[in-house]
């Protein structure tokens, strides 16, 4: 009744002042307050403190003694419970804090003051001597009477000291309206353009007549000229804009630009170079994602840091890993693998559609009419692994494949055979986090159907490529293969559970026709057997329309095995209409790509832009790209290389969703150890990391404060603390690694 009767006094009081056309007055600031004291006149009450720190008035603020040698955010903190929160209401959220000595930094949440302690809201200043005021809005996704306001400071090795002041939480006020800088109107590849390749980009303007645009090239004289082409309104963005086409200028340079309608564009070059980067760089990341090593500041100047994981403290480490209670009575040792994303989990399925895509974009190479294998071969990724003879994006493929057997139920155990769906730790951590001190318990989570096929399908393909390499290798890998098939076959629908995503996400999926198919398709290529192709030609998947909106990713893999089974070379009877089937597909990202005025193969239904969008128009690349190595029709390895332009600057945004990539790019993705928002100590991620990108959900907190209401391609921020839209991931970026590549291979 309090919470509502609060509600009603703020509307009748809001309700008054626009009658009057006066302003409110500070009665309405008092009625939709929902803090107690938080100027600290002459009290600390009714605000508490974690038992490790020390806090007292000191000039009407409170000032906390926080101890060093702490590990989490919340292992020092003050807070204020019992705080009420309306579901769909939006808060302001604001405080005064200094630190001393500065450069220390403080997470502020609004979360719930019980298990399990969903946070709401969240801000990670860093804060000076001298103070400073933040303020926020956000929208409360839920009612509760049981919210908590809290400044958390524990994670420092040094002890400090916290003041804070005019600490508040307003109800009824307007979100604020955020306005993101695209820069210039002229919106192209930020990167580069192929000499041979397409060459589009987009303008947002307010004419609905032609205009003319200018190439110029870096010393600012004009080299082509032409007339951009009006384009109405663009769904994805809500903007009004024209296509520009300047695709017959075919000179290799840097520093070019665009110019039209009074706006000059950001620079780019034409030319192949950054493409061969970008091949390498993408696959580059893969190394200081991995877990149990320590990553090398030779190797990658910048990002040397310890092994996580390695049963040294404070990690409970990975090489005896217990399942969650009631799942099992073993231990595992399940060292090894890549971090899935900004968290310190390791998870079977996107490990899987990740290592097939990394290993699928080697074996296009080495397949391919344009393919060059040797450009990914030994030597050119600069690992520990590098001169042994075996081509690094092998090597690299491996540490996680080594990981993915290692998942699987041993024998004599009642799943024997089967895959634990992932290994992540009890309770969620914060940010930053090196994964060497993460302290939380691991846990195995129960074997599923979906993890047992992944790695059926990635252990099969495996066992071809690795063959002349390592024989011993490949030949565990196709029996590993082959015992998960058969527990699938045993247990067809074991679903991880969607409500299992304390402490690392839950990847849940109640469809797992997908991934029978795709482990058939790779163990009937790698072994030829007519089980597996009676499998194959007997599912449903192999004749359905797979190719959607969306994309493939990690809960839709039957494209992975309908890719492979139109490029390995194989007898499989009807192949000619599987790769027909491929070509089909292409055809409609092809139509996508062309109604598109930005120029990318995606346009999901009703606008609304999935979690990693980014790596799903990547993927849609991949289609044409494949179209390409099946036809030779130049109209597909167009399309594909267009592809790139939207991840690397011609976007409504008008950034570069590539660290290091483009005058404009995403460096702020959400990572626990590539936290350099956060901690000036630690790096931003590696050049060549895929931001998440546009996802109409919003589902953190800190973009629900920037973002509501966004239209399409607005619905992202580069902010380490949107793991929505900004998070990196292992299966998103080889996505850019398969991409990057074919059009590094077209130059």
């Amino acid at each position: 009744m309090k919470r509502r009767r609060t509600v009603l006094l703020a509307l009748t009081a809001l309700l008054g002042a626009a009658l009057t056309g006066l302003p409110a007055g500070p009665a309405v600031a008092d009625e939709v307050e929902q803090l107690k004291n938080g100027t600290f006149d002459t009290t600390t009450d009714p605000w508490w403190t974690t038992t490790n720190v020390t806090a007292a008035l000191s000039g009407g603020q409170l000032c906390a003694d926080v101890p060093g040698g702490t590990t989490n955010r919340w292992d020092a903190a003050v807070g204020q419970n019992d705080v009420t929160l309306v579901k769909g209401e939006s808060y302001k959220f604001s405080f005064k804090a200094s630190g001393s000595p500065e450069g220390h930094v403080v997470r502020a949440i609004v979360g719930l003051q019980v298990s399990p302690y969903d946070t709401y809201f969240e801000v990670s200043p860093q804060l000076s001597v001298s103070g400073d005021t933040y303020s926020y809005t956000f929208t409360s996704p839920v009612d509760t009477t049981q919210g908590q306001v809290a400044l958390q400071a524990g994670g420092s090795a040094d002890a400090w000291r916290l003041c804070m002041d005019d600490v508040s939480l307003l109800g009824g006020v307007p979100p604020e309206v955020y306005h993101p800088d695209t820069g210039p109107r002229v919106r192209v590849n930020q990167v580069a353009y192929l000499p041979s390749g397409p060459k589009n980009a987009t303008l947002v303007t307010d004419a609905v007549t032609k205009l003319p645009w200018q190439l110029r090239n870096a010393g600012g004289a004009t080299v082509a000229h032409g007339w951009t082409v009006p384009r109405g309104t663009d769904v994805s963005s809500g903007q009004n804009v024209h296509s520009i086409d300047f695709g017959g200028y075919r000179r290799a340079g840097k520093g070019y630009t665009l110019v039209a309608d009074g706006e000059t564009s950001r620079p780019f070059d034409i030319g192949k170079g950054a493409y061969e980067r970008l091949r390498l760089d993408s696959v580059k990341y893969y190394y200081t994602q991995r877990s149990g090593i320590a990553i090398r500041d030779d190797l990658r100047p910048g990002y040397g840091r310890p092994a996580g994981h390695v049963d040294v403290a404070p990690n409970q480490g990975d090489s005896k890993v217990p399942c969650q209670p009631g799942v099992c009575d073993y231990t595992l040792d399940v060292t090894g693998g890549w971090y899935d994303a900004g968290d310190h989990g390791k998870y079977v399925v996107n490990g899987g559609i990740a290592t097939w895509e990394l290993l699928s974009t080697y074996e296009r190479e080495r397949l391919a009419r344009t393919g060059e294998s040797e450009r990914l071969g030994d030597g050119t990724l600069a690992i520990p692994e590098s001169g042994n003879k075996v081509p690094d994006i092998l090597d690299e493929a491996r540490w996680e494949l080594d990981f993915l057997l290692k998942m699987q139920v041993p024998d004599g155990q009642p799943l024997a055979g089967m895959a634990h769906h992932k290994i992540h730790d009890a309770q969620w951590t914060g940010l930053p986090l090196l994964p060497s001190d993460d302290p939380q318990k691991r846990e195995l989570h129960p074997p599923s159907t979906q993890a047992t096929l992944n790695l059926a399908a990635t252990a099969a393909q495996a066992a071809r490529l690795y063959r002349p390499y390592d024989r011993a290798f490949a030949a565990k890998a196709l029996t590993a293969a082959r015992k998960a098939w058969s527990a699938a076959l045993a247990h067809p629908a074991m679903y991880a559970a969607a409500s299992d995503a304390t402490g690392g996400g839950a990847y849940d999926d109640t469809n797992a026709t997908d991934e029978f198919y795709w482990a058939a398709a790779e163990l009937y290529l790698t072994t030829g057997e007519k089980q597996f192709a009676d499998y194959v030609l007997n599912s449903p998947q192999n004749t359905a329309d797979i190719f959607g909106p969306n994309g493939f990713d990690w809960g839709r893999t039957a494209a992975a095995g309908r890719l492979d089974l139109a490029t390995v070379p194989s007898k499989l009877p009807g192949r000619d209409k599987i790769r027909r089937s491929v070509v089909k597909g292409a055809d409609r990202y092809l139509a996508t790509l062309a109604a598109q005025p930005y120029g990318m193969p995606y346009a999901p239904d009703n606008n609304l832009y999935d979690w990693g969008s980014s790596h799903q128009v990547l993927n849609n690349g991949v289609v044409l790209a494949t179209a390409y190595d099946i036809t030779g029709a130049s109209k597909y390895r167009d399309g594909a290389v267009e592809t790139m332009d939207y991840i690397l600057g011609r976007n409504a945004l008008n950034i570069s969703y590539v660290t290091g990539y483009g005058e404009v790019n995403s460096h702020n993705q959400h990572s626990r150890w590539y936290a350099h928002e956060l901690d000036p100590t630690l790096p931003n991620p590696p050049s060549g990391t895929l931001a998440g990108g546009a996802n109409s959900s919003i589902q953190d907190p800190y973009a629900q404060s920037k973002l509501q209401g966004c239209v399409g391609q607005f619905c992202y921020i580069d902010d380490i603390q949107s793991w929505s839209t900004n998070e990196t991931a292992i299966n998103w970026n080889a996505a850019l690694a398969r991409m990057s590549s074919f059009v590094a291979d077209q130059g």
